[in-house]
């Protein structure tokens, strides 16, 4: 308890990054990226699919069906493409979902290592009226008036609420 390194605030920050960081890895797997071939190939279809709209003689119908095939070719070369840069990625994105997660939880065990039987915050008794039992487990009794906060409730208040505020913020910010 108090202001120190590991005060309640700085749990609760450390807490919102944490899931801040996951909203973020998953906005960027949502978002994904288009390599610069993707790009040249879909110009170059959309070259070859203009080209073939252009030729709509009868004497030039066989240009136009050579040119589509060969758009139809590029189309397919480009899915493929897609569906390698998908794999690799989505391993990428799991890798790095599987760290953040050991990270929480290591995170997470620390923290109710250190603070197993030291409160970790004093809240007036009449704010957490009918909860205060459940919100002072494993910390003590206060004869001040004040509900000793333990640190597994902190950790789920912290994180229910920093949960919610990184979904509001991803919407405003992310647009996901």
């Amino acid at each position: 308890m108090g202001g120190g390194f590991l005060s309640p605030l700085s749990i609760f920050l450390l807490v919102a990054a944490l899931h801040l960081l996951d909203r973020l890895l998953e906005f960027v797997k949502k978002r994904g990226s288009r390599s610069g071939e993707q790009r040249r190939l879909r110009e170059e279809i959309n070259k070859l699919l203009k080209e073939a709209s252009s030729l709509s003689t009868p004497s030039t119908f066989a240009q136009a069906a050579k040119l589509r095939r060969l758009a139809a070719a590029k189309e397919k070369e480009l899915v493929r493409n897609q569906e390698e840069e998908k794999k690799e990625k989505k391993w990428s994105y799991d890798s790095y979902a599987r760290v953040l997660m050991i990270s929480k939880v290591l995170i997470y065990a620390g923290l109710i290592w250190l603070f197993w039987s030291i409160p970790v915050a004093a809240v007036p008794q009449h704010l957490l009226q009918p909860f205060g039992k459940i919100f002072s487990w494993r910390a003590g009794d206060a004869t001040s008036g004040q509900v000793m906060v333990g640190i597994i409730p902190w950790l789920v208040l912290t994180s229910r609420a920093s949960k919610f505020l990184c979904e509001k913020l991803s919407k405003s910010f992310f647009h996901v």
